[in-house]
C-alpha cells in the first residue's frame, strides 16, 4: 500500500543561486585546511576520565555524625606535547582526583599521573607511561590576530575526536578561574565548546596549537575561551620542573575603595581607587609588617595598585621572601612599610 502525503507549497521557494565557481574554490580550501589540521594533530588529542571519592552524609543504618564515600567521575580533553607522554590539560579536569586514566586517539586506555596542576591558570601537565607517541605542535598566541581560523578539538560529553571551527572573536579578555584570580589576555573564540572539551587543543590552520580550551558562557552562543598557549608553555615547563607555581601571600583579604579627592589631592595620587585590608592573619606576612585593619594599599613595590586583581599580579614568586615597599593610606595619611611576602601553601 503507498502512502501518499500532501505537501504545502505555502511557503515554498525558488532555489537560490548556483554558487560560482570561486565560491566552491573558497569552500574547498576552507574544507582542506580543516581537513589537514585535524589529520595532523587529532592522533595527539586524549580523553582523561578521572575519579575521586567525595564523602556525604548517609541516608540510612550510619551513626550519627558518621559519612560514606561516594566516587564522583568526570571526563575531559588533552593534548600530547612530547613524544615520551605529557599532556596539557585544565586543571580543572583533574584537581584532587584520585585515579586518572588516558584513552589514547587509537582506544587505547592507560593511567595518567599528575605531574602538577596550577588552578590559578587552569592549567595541569599529566604524564603516561608511553613512548613515540604523537604530539602536536605548541605555537604562540601573541602572533594571533582577530578573525583567523581557528579549531577546537577534544571529546564533549564523551564523544571521542570531535572537532569544531570558528573564529577568534577578541583578543585581550580576562576570565576568572577558581580561586578568584583573573587569567590575562584570554581567547575568545565561537568555535563551540561543549562539557568534556575542556583542556582540548585550539589550534590555527597551520595546526599549531595556540590555546587550551578552557570555558564557555553557558547561557550564550558562541562565546567561548582559551587560554593562550605562551602562558601555557611557562607554566607547563614550571610544573614539569618543579610540580607546582610558587605565589607569593600576605595573609590579608581586601576590597576596592574609592579614595577621597581630598586625599588624591594632597598626595598627588595618580589613581582614584586603592584595596582597603578588611581582614588580616596577625601571624603573617601583613600582620608582621604592622599593617592593620581599615589601611588602604596604594602601591607595591611602586605600582600603582587599584583592585584585587592588581595586587594579585604582583605577588608573583618573584616576591617571595624579598623585604618589598608598600605605601599605604592610614586614616588619611600617606605612609610607607615594608613587607616580606611568604609563599603560599
Amino acid at each position: 500500500m503507498t502512502r501518499f502525503i500532501q505537501l504545502s507549497t505555502e511557503n515554498y521557494r525558488e532555489p537560490g543561486p548556483t554558487p560560482s565557481n570561486g565560491d566552491i574554490a573558497l569552500l574547498d580550501a576552507y574544507s582542506e585546511a580543516v581537513t589537514k589540521v585535524v589529520d595532523k594533530v587529532l592522533p595527539a588529542v586524549v580523553r582523561i576520565d578521572v575519579s575521586h571519592l567525595s564523602s556525604r552524609k548517609p541516608r540510612y543504618q550510619s551513626p550519627p555524625g558518621g559519612s560514606m564515600d561516594e566516587r564522583v567521575t568526570g571526563s575531559g580533553s588533552g593534548v600530547i606535547f612530547t613524544p615520551d607522554g605529557f599532556i596539557l590539560t585544565n586543571s580543572h579536569v583533574v584537581h584532587k582526583t584520585n585515579a586518572i586514566n588516558v584513552v589514547l586517539s587509537d582506544g587505547k586506555k592507560t593511567k595518567g599521573f599528575l605531574i602538577g596542576d596550577d588552578p590559578y591558570t587552569d592549567l595541569a601537565v599529566v604524564r603516561v607511561n608511553e613512548h613515540d607517541l604523537p604530539a602536536a605542535t605548541l605555537g604562540e598566541s601573541r602572533s594571533i590576530r582577530i578573525g583567523q581560523l581557528v579549531i577546537a578539538l577534544g571529546n564533549p560529553f564523551g564523544f571521542q575526536g570531535t572537532v569544531t571551527t570558528g573564529v577568534v572573536s577578541a583578543l585581550g579578555r580576562s576570565l576568572r578561574v577558581d580561586g578568584g584570580r583573573l587569567i590575562d589576555n584570554v581567547i575568545q573564540t565561537d568555535a563551540a565548546l561543549n562539557p568534556g572539551n575542556s583542556g582540548g587543543p585550539l589550534v590555527n590552520s597551520r595546526g599549531e596549537v595556540i590555546g587550551i580550551n578552557t570555558a564557555a558562557i553557558p547561557w550564550a552562543q558562541g562565546i567561548c575561551f582559551s587560554i593562550p598557549i605562551d602562558t601555557a608553555k611557562v607554566i607547563a615547563t614550571l610544573l614539569m620542573k618543579e610540580g607546582k607555581i610558587s605565589r607569593a601571600y600576605l595573609g590579608i583579604a581586601g576590597q576596592v575603595l574609592e579614595i577621597p579627592r581630598a586625599v588624591i589631592r594632597a598626595y598627588q595620587l595618580t589613581g582614584s581607587r586603592g584595596v582597603m585590608i578588611s581582614h588580616i592573619e596577625r601571624s603573617g606576612a601583613a600582620g608582621r609588617a604592622g599593617l592593620v585593619h581599615g589601611d588602604v594599599i596604594i602601591t607595591f613595590a611602586h605600582k600603582r595598585i587599584e583592585s584585587i586583581d592588581d595586587l594579585h599580579r604582583m605577588l608573583t614568586r618573584d616576591v617571595i621572601g624579598n623585604a618589598t615597599k608598600l605605601e599605604i593610606l592610614r586614616m588619611g595619611k600617606q605612609m610607607e612599610v615594608t613587607i616580606t611576602p611568604e609563599e603560599m601553601n
